[in-house]
């Protein structure tokens, strides 16, 4: 196998079981929307949207963290204005939506969401807390190991890919059908690395996770 990506179907993770295609995929022409839809959210994006740990008044409860990297292409070269998007669990291992039903408290000054654009160099940089582990039901005892989900655009919806990030050493990795369903030869790409640079004295610790959009060494996608 030599693609990075997840196969549609991984019968451990079980919800693919039902959302993996049977046939053959159709063909179908794009409308306008798809390509020229704006990115989400409203308005421009501004540099308070790359802070997810304040919300409100008042700070995100939480091991702080400063998330950065670089986009690039398949041939090394940065991807500049690139929308990049995140969203995760709070400290406590709950997303802020409606949906999720972990008895975990809620953060009222934890954003959940966040999004920015890369530079000339294709540098993106991100303040948060590092997310908590949270049950999720896909099998007896089953746990996510701590995570972070990107989502970049392209110049169109229909060039959108979305990924995740990991955090080092996390006992939960052997135990997560979603992290296996990834070739191992290419699930170290999904797992930042600390980064003392970036690390902030007395305030934040520093996670480097780099994104390559295609080719070799291409960050696995996620492709349904």
């Amino acid at each position: 196998m030599t693609t990075p990506h997840p196969p549609l179907l991984s019968p451990g993770y079980r919800s693919t079981v039902l959302r993996a295609p049977r046939q053959q995929p159709i063909l179908l022409p794009h409308s306008l929307g798809e390509l020229t839809g704006p990115v989400l959210g409203e308005g421009p994006v501004v540099a308070g949207d790359a802070d997810l740990s304040v919300d409100g008044s008042g700070e995100a409860q939480g091991q702080r963290i400063v998330v950065h990297g670089r986009v690039r292409d398949a041939d090394g070269r940065p991807v500049a204005d690139q929308l990049v998007e995140v969203w995760q669990a709070n400290a406590a291992g709950r997303y802020l939506h409606k949906w999720d039903r972990h008895d975990a408290p809620l953060d009222p000054h934890f954003a959940g969401a966040g999004r920015t654009v890369t530079d000339a160099q294709g540098h993106y940089r991100f303040v948060t807390v590092k997310p908590g582990a949270y049950p999720w039901g896909n099998h007896a005892n089953a746990w996510r190991p701590a995570h972070i989900h990107f989502s970049l655009f392209g110049r169109a919806f229909t060039q959108r890919l979305v990924t995740q990030m990991y955090f080092p050493d996390d006992p939960l990795f052997a135990y997560d059908p979603i992290y296996n369903s990834v070739p191992e030869f290419a699930r170290d790409r999904l797992v930042s690395h600390f980064d003392l640079s970036a690390t902030v004295e007395s305030w934040a610790l520093g996670f480097r996770f780099d994104i390559v959009l295609s080719g070799a060494s291409a960050t696995p996608m996620e492709t349904s």
